[in-house]
């Protein structure tokens, strides 16, 4: 049953039990009868129809509606198996008691749990039922109550054994939870259903199965026989995280100022080989590993950093009865400390760190005098069999300038110890980086010794007894000398640095910017530049193509050169994250990027610190803003800023409360709906240029939009003129180059990842034993085909799997920029190699209802294609076979080209490309070839650059590429 959306209607939430997968909710549209109540006219809504009622929804339901479609049957049965049955029949396999798989049981229920423990939290304030036993979503309504509930268990112990329940309280009144219908919603943390009414979840995140057995027991009867497994193992945990009231044993509360401790010991080669089997290479000199172990003694107790928490017992048996002591711990004060060592360079993760012996020793000596005024007491584990030095070590060295060489002079200092430097030099040259002092401690030479010194050592010699001397060609090791705080230098030259450019409006382009900006860029960048200087913030609103990305990649490298420390941070869309670490690495690689992206990603701004340029999205941004605001960034750059625009949004508020001393905005389209999206963008880089959000609505939002009043603009435009620029193609088309081209990467769905996962898995175990018994030029014809599937299914999977119902990244953004380009007025061709994928696009296309023009090798009337492309103003799209249409076309019109998939020799491309660059075109041709990351299109693409030779062979067919290739590229690409 369809709701109208020309009437009344509500957005309800709708509880309901899985045969297999337990509690779960669904979302739906409820119409309203005259008097606004709900009646049994309702249709069930997803991701896919969603923004038909988006009167009735807010960003908060976008999200849940999103997020309980992840848990509905069909999306989980995909989610966990490989073949393609149906999810009833998957189910019913899967869950049969006696055959079914345990395993995918628990990761199934484990999935469905996360999930709903993101979906519960957000229920508050939205309207909650239970599904009636006929289906009808509208059946008892559920409270949801944002407060938590609190859990206190009981335990009373006697002479013969031990009862234990819980009680719950809910604002100061209990509970009545057993034996009154109660069912658990969700288990971690604990989502607890109260007389299918009311839905509870508690303080301390209490798991399900604390409460569970309770729901229709009064309590659990603990035996005597038992009871010191269970109070060890059992009470002392709920002691430890949960509030107790206890009759017949005591728990004692105590407190102690806490010392962070830090011990160290050497890993014996047993461990060093179990754990560090992958670091092989890396390690080759063998030279072992140090631990670090961070533990807090609060009074006599000891704990590990491993499990951080607010209290922590121990339990002893006194004279028959039970004493817990539990110790009041301070989770603050531990995580500072290990925020501490983090900024020092050891991060300690399940209380510990592993560090190479050289640079353990390194750290020590470098920071343990002031780790130890921190209070931290940093030493040797007593457990260890030699005994290291840990004291102060030092090196001084002086360079004097003689007829031929130089003479090097050094003061070498392990506490109170001297060691000459011929000494050493010799250890080092010898790979020895251990030596016994004259007390029997093991010194170790530092590794930032090993890494400054050893090439000085190499060349050096013996002077006669009296220290080393270099030649005269090796003045660039006395070079590197100069500047390190330590070394004395006493040779005539002069060293050339760096001044500082004044009073001059063309500025420099920073010394390791690997491009060239063309004269608009330039102008670009200086006016960024303008603007840094009085501190002022400003809108980059160059069109589409111009190199915003990469006039502003100039100006963050000038500013890393200028020894700016705190770091960048810039927000984007998800989708162009990984264009602009393709970027930055491309134009300015010496800046140090961190996607702080993903699910996994960490949570520490003091990490910022070791990096230039934090890329990060707006939906991050928006989920990390309370963490994200606690770092005061050097600039705040948004692209696609436009994502800011409504000023009401929570990504607004969110960005509005980052800190930084400059700020940055990109867009191509600075305005898409309403003046207003200009008060929001200008009012993040400028705050207060425009004013308030209500007086602009009212002095210019008005005046312009409603009373079309020109002094208006033109006064707002004379405003904010300064600080937005803004260049459109046709305005500096002299300045473009004959074609701009870009690689755009597009990720993967998740079912196209499986996929791809799944072929590749199959055909690299086949590839590679049939490499190894038959040798790689007999092998040809099955690697050609492996990586022809992969380079399919990279574009989408039903090229391969004709019954594939997911969909594709790589078409998804295909999609979403043809229909930009297409709605502002340009004319693209879409090349592919594959036919099938062309069928693909042409379906898509139908669907869309957006005409286009075909041609493959099957085409009849070629030419009768191309006339109607190229003066048919509202034919705007041209799919063409790579083979097919790579030649002999003229198509003018066009100024957009789409490559779908790359070609294995890069001319074909450059052909299709000429089709529409060509003698005629009066516009700029813009090219974008698109590459599915982490599949064989971005490896090969990558592979290429590296075998420069074959850039200047003309490769012209797949199976000659193929036969270029070596066992390592081929395990490098199935890789």
């Amino acid at each position: 049953m369809r709701v109208s959306t020309s009437k009344p209607y509500r957005l309800i939430y709708s509880l309901f039990q899985h045969e297999y997968l337990g509690f779960l909710f669904e979302s739906f549209v409820v119409q309203l009868n005259d008097n606004g109540e709900l009646t049994f006219l309702h249709q069930n809504i997803s991701s896919k129809n969603m923004t038909e009622f988006s009167s009735v929804m807010d960003e908060k339901d976008y999200e849940l509606i999103s997020l309980m479609d992840s848990v509905q049957q069909d999306v989980v049965a995909n989610k966990f198996q490989n073949k393609h049955l149906k999810p009833d029949e998957f189910f019913l396999k899967i869950f049969d008691k006696e055959k079914g798989d345990e395993t995918i049981q628990k990761a199934i229920l484990d999935y469905v749990d996360v999930k709903m423990a993101e979906i519960l939290p957000m229920l508050y304030g939205k309207e909650v039922y239970s599904m009636g036993n006929d289906g009808e979503p509208v059946g008892k309504l559920i409270t949801v109550p944002k407060e938590k509930a609190s859990v206190l268990f009981h335990f009373m112990r006697n002479e013969d054994n031990t009862h234990y329940f819980p009680t719950i309280k809910h604002l100061g009144e209990k509970v009545e939870f057993q034996y009154n219908n109660s069912q658990i919603i969700c288990h971690n943390p604990a989502w607890l259903l109260v007389n299918e009414t009311t839905l509870y979840t508690f303080k301390k995140d209490v798991a399900a199965n604390k409460l569970k057995p309770f729901l229709n027991k009064k309590f659990i009867m603990i035996p005597k026989s038992v009871e010191d497994t269970y109070y060890q193992k059992f009470v002392t945990q709920i002691v430890a995280d949960f509030d107790v009231h206890a009759k017949g044993f005591d728990i004692i509360d105590e407190c102690y100022e806490p010392t962070p401790r830090l011990l160290f010991k050497e890993l014996s080669s047993v461990q060093q080989s179990s754990l560090f089997e992958e670091n092989k290479k890396e390690d080759a000199d063998d030279e072992g590993k140090i631990v670090f172990d961070l533990t807090f003694k609060y009074g006599t107790y000891t704990f590990n950093a491993s499990g951080i928490s607010s209290n922590n017992v121990k339990m002893e048996k006194v004279n028959g009865s039970f004493l817990f002591h539990k110790i009041s711990r301070n989770p603050e004060w531990e995580k500072k400390q290990i925020n501490t060592l983090a900024q020092f360079g050891i991060k300690i993760r399940n209380g510990k760190a592993v560090i190479r012996k050289g640079l353990a020793f390194d750290w020590i000596n470098r920071y343990k005098e002031t780790l130890e005024e921190q209070g931290f007491v940093i030493e040797q584990s007593a457990s260890d069999g030699r005994k290291y030095f840990i004291g102060q070590s030092s090196i001084n060295i002086e360079v004097r300038e003689n007829n031929d060489w130089f003479d090097i002079f050094a003061l070498i200092k392990f506490g109170e110890y001297e060691v000459s430097f011929v000494d050493l030099r010799n250890l080092i040259l010898a790979k020895k980086r251990e030596f016994v002092l004259p007390n029997g401690e093991i010194a170790v030479i530092p590794e930032e010794w090993l890494t400054q010194y050893s090439d000085l050592l190499s060349f050096s010699e013996e002077n006669d007894g009296e220290g080393l001397k270099l030649k005269k060609h090796h003045i660039a090791l006395i070079q590197e000398l100069d500047g390190d705080g330590i070394s004395k230098i006493q040779i005539d030259r002069k060293l050339e640095k760096l001044k500082d450019f004044e009073n001059i409006e063309d500025f420099p382009l920073p010394e390791n910017f690997k491009g060239t900006l063309r004269p608009y860029q330039k102008a670009g960048y200086n006016w960024m530049q303008f603007l840094h200087s009085y501190n002022f913030g400003g809108c980059l609103a160059d069109d589409m193509g111009l190199g915003k990305t990469v006039q502003t990649l100039a100006l963050l490298q000038y500013y890393k050169e200028q020894g700016t420390s705190n770091a960048t941070l810039l927000i984007m869309p998800t989708s162009l994250v990984y264009n602009w670490e393709m970027e930055a690495s491309k134009f300015a690689p010496d800046l140090k990027i961190l996607v702080y992206t993903g699910t996994y990603r960490d949570k520490n701004i003091e990490q910022f610190e070791n990096y230039d340029v934090v890329l990060t999205s707006y939906g991050i941004t928006r989920i990390d803003i309370d963490l994200l605001k606690e770092y005061y960034f050097n600039y705040i750059i948004l692209d696609e800023s436009q994502a800011i625009k409504n000023p009401t949004s929570n990504i607004s508020h969110a960005v509005k409360d980052l800190k930084s001393k400059y700020k940055l905005i990109l867009t191509g389209t600075p305005i898409e709906n309403s003046t207003m999206d200009l008060w929001s963008q200008m009012s993040f880089v400028n705050p207060g240029l425009l004013g308030s959000h209500h007086f602009f609505k009212k002095e210019y939002l008005n005046e312009i939009e409603k009373k079309h009043d020109e002094d208006k603009k033109h006064k707002l435009h004379a405003i904010i003129k300064p600080f937005i620029l803004r260049r459109l193609k046709e305005n500096v088309l002299t300045e473009l180059p004959p074609k701009i081209e870009q690689i755009w990467y597009s990720e993967m769905t998740d079912e196209q990842e499986k996929e791809y996962e799944e072929v590749k898995s199959f055909y690299r175990n086949k590839i590679l034993t049939e490499i190894d018994s038959k040798g790689i030029n007999k092998s040809q014809i099955l690697l050609l085909q492996g990586l022809t599937k992969l380079r399919q299914i990279a574009n989408h999977p039903k090229m391969v799997d004709p019954d594939y119902e997911g969909s594709s990244g790589k078409l998804n953004d295909v999609k979403e920029m043809l229909e930009n380009a297409i709605a502002k007025k340009h004319k693209i061709l879409i090349f592919s190699q594959f036919v099938k994928s062309l069928q693909i696009f042409k379906s898509e296309l139908q669907a869309l209802d957006i005409p286009f023009a075909y041609l493959d090798g099957s085409t009849k009337d070629r030419q009768g294609q191309v006339e109607t492309f190229q003066e048919n103003d509202d034919l705007r799209v041209f799919l063409i076979s790579l083979k097919a249409g790579g030649l002999g076309l003229n198509l003018t019109a066009a100024d957009y080209v789409f490559i779908l998939d790359p070609w294995w020799n890069p001319a074909i491309e450059a052909q299709a490309v000429d089709r529409a660059y060509r003698m005629g075109q009066k516009n700029t041709v813009h090219t974008y070839k698109f590459i599915t990351r982490n599949t064989v299109e971005e490896k090969i693409l990558r592979l290429q650059g590296h075998k420069k030779n074959l850039a200047n062979e003309l490769i012209s067919s797949e199976d000659s590429f193929v036969k270029s290739l070596t066992k390592e590229d081929i395990e490098e690409i199935l890789k």
